[in-house]
């Protein structure tokens, strides 16, 4: 199934652009970049020149060795022939964490504005430690992750109208009809069983063989591992691979926080948060820290050492957890312990809307399983798997605390809408809607193809997109 991703609007945009800066696309590995970038050059008919440096390490050298356009282009031509086009021609350079100084490279060459560039890799938090500086001016940057809720309904086909209607349910806080919330939960419990990662979302809208899922995940996680080989000295990939092996039974946890100690009695975090930044940067894990206070700023109080760690995506999460809980996930059967998985959810689906993920812990008050920034108020968010969902103490502590200025507290549980003084009760798949921007939201449609008649709504506010504007 040919998937689409809401994010290659921003691609095609950059395409159609009068401005001439490089467009970056980063995220962890798998999850479509270079397919996702490929089909949007393709289908905004660009002449594209791919070249990928793994595959073709001696480019490498020509982008070292290249001191003019001219001599990148002689030495590209070396290796894979083109016709390159003055103008037209967009150079398309994959895998790019292998090239360091690549995002210092591209001033020179956007400023001699002979061709456009697109650069895409993994690990570039890591790699490309001077990223959010080196290219002001000259480069836009675009964050992707795996299909979120809203993408991956398009193999239920679920239509247009029935996602508007939702929108409305969710921003009127009025109930949605029962069948259809119903159909909604469902489809939410498959997608923690699926996840977003593109080809399991594929081989599963072809086949519905889950046992083809888990093998998918699995392999990816492989590739993960390589890369901690690959990318890092031997002792630290065993802490990576350590690290990164605790989270599911870490999630199982009743308060979810990572602890140190479980990796090596008497640890201290000094010792190891490299290693913790590493696996957030390259994108294969999700952080959530510390806030002393559930005040905005949220980072002013944030508590680094602190902190809930998620896989990146939830449904090779539930792939660690084994055949048995997927199975217990699409039954809902209550003897899951679903608490974590559904944690896993709502960070995924915030982090790809662009929130800085934090949650508040107090011995006073209880806690919080989120708390962020939202139309300039911090916003409590506690998440519920199970049938108790309306029991939230923590939540009721800070909604009285006049200190916090907290007008709403917000429960993503198995329920439909309803609301309780300050607190609003919300269907678990309705986090789709909580967006950063709500003032910039805009809707598209977008028409599938093979699919007759079949539309879903595309919302930009969800993209995290940098633009680095010249002085």
């Amino acid at each position: 199934m040919e998937l689409r991703r809401r994010c290659e609007s921003v691609i095609k945009d950059w395409c159609k652009s009068a401005e001439n800066k490089a467009l970056l696309v980063k995220g962890a590995r798998q999850i479509g970049k270079t397919h996702l970038i490929r089909r949007c050059l393709h289908e905004e008919e660009r002449d594209v020149f791919e070249i990928n440096l793994i595959e073709f390490p001696d480019a490498v050298k020509v982008l070292q060795n290249a001191h003019t356009v001219d001599e990148l282009i002689m030495g590209f031509s070396t290796l894979k022939p083109h016709n390159f086009q003055k103008g037209n021609t967009v150079i398309f350079i994959d895998e790019v964490q292998r090239y360091k100084e690549m995002v210092t490279k591209i001033k020179f060459l956007v400023d001699d504005g002979s061709f456009r560039y697109v650069l895409s890799g993994s690990l570039l938090g890591v790699e490309l430690t001077n990223l959010s500086s080196a290219p002001v001016g000259y480069m836009t940057i675009l964050d992707m992750y795996p299909l979120d809720f809203m993408e991956f309904l398009q193999i239920a086909k679920v239509g247009e109208d029935i996602i508007e209607n939702l929108r409305e349910s969710f921003l009127n806080r009025t109930p949605v009809m029962d069948v259809v919330n119903q159909k909604m939960l469902d489809l939410f419990n498959r997608y923690l069983v699926v996840g977003g990662m593109p080809e399991a979302v594929s081989r599963f809208a072809d086949t519905s063989n889950v046992n083809d899922v888990m093998q998918i995940h699995k392999d990816i996680n492989r590739l993960y591992k390589l890369d901690f080989t690959q990318y890092e000295s031997e002792d630290k990939r065993l802490i990576l691979t350590q690290i990164y092996d605790l989270i599911p039974s870490e999630l199982l946890k009743q308060n979810r926080r990572f602890q140190i100690t479980d990796l090596k009695k008497g640890l201290h975090f000094e010792r190891v948060e490299s290693s913790f930044l590493w696996l957030e940067n390259a994108g294969v894990s999700l952080s959530a820290y510390n806030s002393t206070e559930p005040r905005i700023p949220l980072k002013l109080n944030e508590k680094h050492s602190l902190f809930k760690l998620y896989f990146s995506d939830v449904g090779m999460l539930t792939s660690e957890y084994g055949m048995s809980a997927k199975q217990m996930l699409l039954t809902k059967d209550a003897r899951l312990n679903a608490g974590g998985i559904f944690e896993n959810a709502v960070a995924q689906e915030l982090t790809a809307k662009g929130f800085k993920l934090y949650y508040y812990n107090s011995n006073r008050l209880g806690e919080l399983d989120f708390v962020i920034e939202y139309q300039n108020k911090a916003l409590p968010i506690e998440v519920k798997s199970g049938k108790d969902y309306t029991i939230h103490s923590a939540m009721n502590n800070c909604l009285k605390n006049d200190e916090y200025k907290m007008d709403e507290g917000i429960v993503f549980a198995n329920c439909n809408i309803s609301q309780k003084g300050k607190i609003t009760y919300l269907p678990i798949y309705m986090v789709m809607f909580l967006e950063k921007d709500t003032e910039q939201i805009v809707l598209e449609k977008i028409e599938f193809q093979g699919k007759t008649n079949h539309r879903f709504y595309e919302n930009r506010a969800r993209f995290i997109v940098t633009n680095h504007s010249r002085a």
